[in-house]
C-alpha cells in the first residue's frame, strides 16, 4: 500500500519540486501569473471541501474571500497592524462571517442555500460601496505594507501556502469529518439515523473553508497591494473559483488547484486575442466538464478505475 501511495504521489512531488525551482530561471511576469494562480488554487480547494464532500452548493465563495481580504486590508491600513497580525485578523473575520452565515443557511437546502450565499456576496459589495470612507469603495483600499516588492519571494510565499493548504485540506477530507460530510451529503437522513449531527459537521466544514479562503484573500491583498471588489469580491471571481474546482475534479481537493492554475495560465496565454480569450477559456472548460465529468483528474488511470 505504501509503495502504491508513493507511486501515485511521485508525479505530484516532481511537479512541486519543479515549481519550487522555477524562480531560478523564470522571469517576473511568469512568476506573477503563477503567484495569482496559487492563491486562486486555495480558493478552489477550500470551495471543494464544502461542495465536493458536504454536497452544499456555495454560490458565494467570494463572500469569505472578501471578508478575509478586507478584514486584513483595513487592519493594516486603518489600525496599522503589521502584516502577520493583519492576516490573522482577516482570517478571524472570514471564519466569524462564514459561521454566522452557515448557521441559518444550512437550515435550508438545495437552491435556497446557494441563493443565500449569493445574496451575501451582493450585500458585501454594497457594504463596501456604502462605507467607502473606510473600505475605499469602488476605487479600492490601498494597504501601506506588502509581503515583498520582489516577484521571487511573493511566488515562494504563494507556493508554500498552496502546498500547506492543499495538504491540510486533504487530511481533513480524508478524516472522519470528511467521511461524515460525504455521508451527510449523500443522505442526510441516513447519516442522522447513524447518530451523526450533519449540520454541526457542515458548519465545521464551512469554518475550515472560510479559514483558508480568508487567509488566501488576505495574502492576495498584501501581494497586490490593494483590496478591491473587482479583485476579491466580484461574482465573476466566484464563478471562476467554482469552475476551477469542478474542472479539476470534484471531491479531490487537489483538483481545485489544478483547475485554478489551468484557468489562470490559459487566460494569460490567450490574452493576445483580447476579450475573446475569456470566451475561449470558458468554452474549453465547458468541453472538459462535459466530456470528463470527473474533471481533469479523471484522465488518471487510478481515477478511472475508481
Amino acid at each position: 500500500m505504501r509503495t502504491i501511495s508513493l507511486r501515485r504521489a511521485l508525479p505530484l512531488i516532481i511537479i512541486l519540486l519543479a515549481l519550487a525551482a522555477l524562480p531560478l530561471g523564470a522571469n517576473g511576469y511568469i512568476l506573477g501569473v503563477l503567484t495569482t494562480a496559487f492563491y486562486f488554487a486555495v480558493f478552489a480547494m477550500s470551495w471543494d471541501l464544502l461542495f465536493g464532500y458536504a454536497g452544499e452548493v456555495n454560490f458565494g465563495p467570494t463572500f469569505l474571500i472578501g471578508l478575509g481580504a478586507y478584514g486584513a486590508g483595513m487592519a493594516n491600513a486603518l489600525l496599522h497592524a503589521p502584516v502577520p497580525l493583519a492576516i490573522l485578523i482577516g482570517a478571524i473575520v472570514a471564519v466569524a462571517g462564514g459561521v454566522a452565515l452557515a448557521i441559518p443557511a444550512l437550515r435550508l437546502s438545495g437552491p435556497y442555500l446557494g441563493l443565500i450565499t449569493l445574496v451575501a456576496v451582493l450585500l458585501l459589495q454594497q457594504a463596501i460601496v456604502i462605507f467607502a470612507g473606510v473600505t475605499g469603495g469602488e476605487i479600492g483600499l490601498s494597504v501601506p505594507d506588502v509581503l515583498s516588492i520582489d516577484s521571487g519571494p511573493n511566488y515562494e510565499y504563494a507556493l508554500a501556502f498552496m502546498i500547506i493548504s492543499g495538504l491540510v485540506l486533504s487530511i481533513v477530507a480524508r478524516s472522519s469529518l470528511g467521511m461524515i460530510l460525504q455521508a451527510a451529503g449523500q443522505d442526510k437522513i441516513a447519516a442522522a439515523a447513524l447518530g451523526f449531527n450533519a449540520t454541526k459537521h457542515k458548519i465545521m466544514a464551512f469554518a475550515i473553508s472560510a479559514l483558508f479562503s480568508g487567509l488566501a484573500g488576505a495574502l492576495l491583498v498584501f501581494y497586490l497591494g490593494t483590496a478591491s471588489v473587482s479583485a476579491v469580491v466580484d461574482v465573476s471571481i466566484g464563478v471562476r473559483v467554482i469552475i476551477a474546482a469542478v474542472l479539476g475534479g470534484r471531491r479531490t481537493i487537489i483538483g481545485g488547484a489544478i483547475g485554478a492554475i489551468f484557468l489562470i495560465v490559459a487566460g494569460e496565454l490567450l490574452r493576445p486575442i483580447g476579450q475573446l480569450s475569456t470566451f475561449v477559456v470558458a468554452l474549453i472548460a465547458l468541453i472538459v466538464i462535459v466530456i470528463l465529468p470527473d474533471g481533469l483528474l479523471g484522465l488518471l488511470p487510478s481515477r478511472r478505475g475508481a
